[in-house]
Parts: structure tokens; sequence; C-alpha cells
């Protein structure tokens, strides 16, 4: 008979480490409830300011609930973790962090927002902009063959740092089993992100979650795979999208050059800070593939859901 256990929450890791013990050893069907920090490993906290993020500790970054080992996985086997319930522990922040997103020279300034989301559906930037809550682990894996004080980001065919939205309530995520037991972990839980988390944070909380496991013996799988239950953007789709296109040669590139005409738009259509512009975009705009077969040339689009603007 399937069972229920529950992670302690005093259990974390900071790297994928083959010498990383088990915390738990369930059985497959069996479920485990986990409640997860934010990604500072609460270095930021409700009341934090900008002040807080050149004082942060990388050190703590990306504390993760486990390893959770199956009984029975093996290399060659698939891991499905189901997610049967998300949800968030009432608040979260999004930041501008110097260095890192995709347009780390034209945003060198800390950034902070803290979002009060215990009203449970929106996260508003402003009392006209609400973005969607859809939680989701930014971070779910299983323990890379060979890893050795292995950094979280960035992600592999284990899975790891995957950053995918969609792997919200009701989905199936599919992992390639690379050591014995698989050696599950999941952290960086996001309340809500647009494809491409173009800041480099999505709305980072502290998060619960009920995952069940389930193993797939024999099947095997090149990198992670997931079955999504419905439709992609349910929150938003009764309303209407803005479009902006990056056109390159180099993809990355050109999902900068449509990132910047989003912020721009952005900017001059609904009065935001430059700043706000692109924590919005790193929360709700997705960015897409729109070709990338014609003469090499791709095209980048930045889609903007009309719906989290209320007036």
């Amino acid at each position: 008979m399937a069972r229920t256990h529950y992670f302690p929450e005093d259990r974390v890791h900071f790297t994928w480490d083959v010498r990383h013990e088990p915390v738990l050893t369930v059985d497959s069907g069996d479920v485990v409830v986990v409640r997860t920090r934010d990604v500072s490993d609460n270095q930021v906290g409700p009341t934090s300011t900008a002040e807080v993020i050149p004082t942060l500790d990388w050190n703590r970054i990306y504390p993760l609930a486990g390893p959770i080992a199956v009984h029975g996985a093996a290399p060659g086997d698939t891991l499905a973790v189901e997610i049967l319930d998300m949800h968030t522990e009432g608040w979260g922040w999004t930041a501008i962090l110097p260095g890192f997103g995709l347009l780390p020279d034209e945003f060198t300034q800390p950034y902070l927002r803290v979002f009060d989301l215990s009203g449970g559906d929106a996260a508003w930037l402003r009392d006209d902009i609400a973005v969607p809550i859809e939680p989701f682990f930014g971070t779910m894996g299983v323990c890379p063959a060979g890893a050795d004080h292995q950094a979280v980001m960035p992600p592999g065919v284990f899975g790891g740092n995957l950053d995918t939205r969609q792997l919200t309530r009701g989905t199936t995520l599919y992992l390639p089993v690379q050591v014995p037991g698989a050696r599950f972990s999941c952290g960086d839980a996001h309340a809500a992100q647009g494809d491409g988390e173009v800041c480099v944070t999505g709305i980072e909380a502290p998060m619960y979650a009920a995952l069940r496991f389930t193993l797939q013996r024999g099947r095997r799988i090149p990198a992670p795979q997931f079955l999504h239950p419905g439709p992609l953007t349910p929150k938003v789709n009764h309303a209407g999208w803005y479009g902006t296109t990056g056109v390159n040669a180099d993809l990355y590139k050109g999902a900068q050059d449509a990132l910047r005409a989003m912020i721009d738009h952005l900017a001059a259509t609904y009065h935001l800070s430059r700043e706000d512009a692109y924590v919005l975009a790193s929360l709700c705009v997705d960015l897409k593939i729109s070709e990338i077969v014609d003469a090499g040339v791709y095209v980048v689009s930045a889609l903007l859901p009309l719906a989290v603007f209320r007036r």
C-alpha cells in the first residue's frame, strides 16, 4: 500500500553530489510532502530591501530538499514525479541581480520587489497589474552520475534547474535515472514566471508541495520530459497578447533584441520604470522561437499577456 512521507524541513543541500546520503527512501507509488525554502535560503525576507542583494552568501543559494531515494531505481529507468498539490506560503520576491539575466550590461544595479501572495490568485506589481500565481519548482532533478560538488545552476539531462513553468499542479515530470535510488531533490520554487525568466528570477517563494513518485523500470529517455494536463496559459487566455520580435542569426542576441523591444513597449505604454518592465517581463512574458529554419536567420518573439492589465 502506498504511503505518505513528510520530508524534514531542516534537511537541505546546496550542490549535486553522489555522496549526499538519502534523507528518505520511498517505494514506487509513495507520496512525499515537502516544504521548501526560497532560493536565497531565507536571506531575503518579507521586509527586505535591495540592500540585501550585495550581501547574499552565494554558498547558500539553491537550498534543495532531498535527496529522496526510490527503492529499486537504477540507471536505465525513468522516475515519474507527479505534482499532486502546490501552493505558496504567502509571500515571495523578485530581484535584478547584477551580472545575471538576459540583459546584464543594461541593468547593473540591484533591484528587489517583495510580493504579498496571501490573496492566492495574483501578485500585484502595481494596483492595475496582476501577475497570475501558478506555482512550480524551478529545480527538480535526480542526482547526476558522478556528481562532485556540482553547482545547481545550470541544468542537465538529469533535470535540475530547468525553470520550466509548465511543471505546475497536475503535471508529471519524467526524469532519466542516473544513479542507484535516483536520489531526487527539489527547490527554487516560483509563484510565477514567464518562459525565459529573463531577469534571472521568477517570484521566488517558500513552497508547499505533495509529490507522487512512480518508477518506470526499463524506460529510457534522453533528457527530462513532462505531461501537462491542460492548456499552458489558462489564466490569461481570455485576453489578447502583444508581441515584440528579435531577428538575428544568433538566437541569444535575438532573444535580447525581443526583450529590449518589450521593455521599451512596457515603459512607454504602461509608464513603468525600466526596472519594473524588466521584472514584469521575467514574471509573465513568454519567449518563443517563432522560426529557426530560414537560412540561418532566426526569429524570437516575446509575448505579453494583456490579461495582466486590469484597467
